[in-house]
């Protein structure tokens, strides 16, 4: 199999991306939503209204915080086999999925203006074989930086003869 599980970044790797500011966005909406609207509403439910509030206020807190570290767990990196991703926060979810270096076709990143304005990039790690095991994510920090570092690794591998 071409991907690689592994247990996480170790020693030898060298963590090139995680999400921008940009990302955090949709929680931030999200914990206004929640604890600027849902919960004064909440409120307002009559003699059930501090009970109801305070299932409103838990319940908001988890989700927001769920999704908070859910966006911190992913990390965009690199070791001697391949460059991956790690992610997940929960035990059951947790995991790596990557390329190959042999098996890499090229790392590229979306351009626009809001790409280059926030310095938030989509990002994109092909397989030289299959799109079914490339790499693909969404609102990476400094992502044309990272994507140029992956590129100028793998020709330098290519070149030292390290890829057969």
């Amino acid at each position: 199999m071409d991907e690689q599980m592994t247990s996480g970044t170790g020693a030898h790797a060298h963590v090139v991306g995680v999400k921008s500011w940009t990302a955090y966005l949709k929680v931030l909406a999200l914990a206004v939503l929640v604890f600027c609207v849902a919960l004064p509403l909440a409120f307002e439910h009559g003699d059930a209204g501090h009970i109801t509030a305070a299932v409103v206020m838990v319940l908001g807190a988890l989700l927001v915080a769920y999704k908070f570290l859910a966006l911190r767990a992913v990390l965009l990196y690199y070791d001697d086999v391949g460059v991956w991703v790690s992610s997940g926060v929960l035990p059951w979810q947790r995991g790596v999925f990557g390329v190959k270096w042999r098996d890499m076709d090229e790392a590229t990143f979306e351009q626009g203006f809001w790409s280059w304005l926030t310095r938030s990039y989509n990002v994109r790690i092909g397989h030289r074989f299959t799109k079914g095991s490339e790499i693909r994510l969404t609102r990476i920090s400094n992502g044309k930086n990272a994507m140029a570092l992956l590129n100028t690794r793998h020709h330098d591998m290519i070149r030292d003869g390290a890829l057969e």
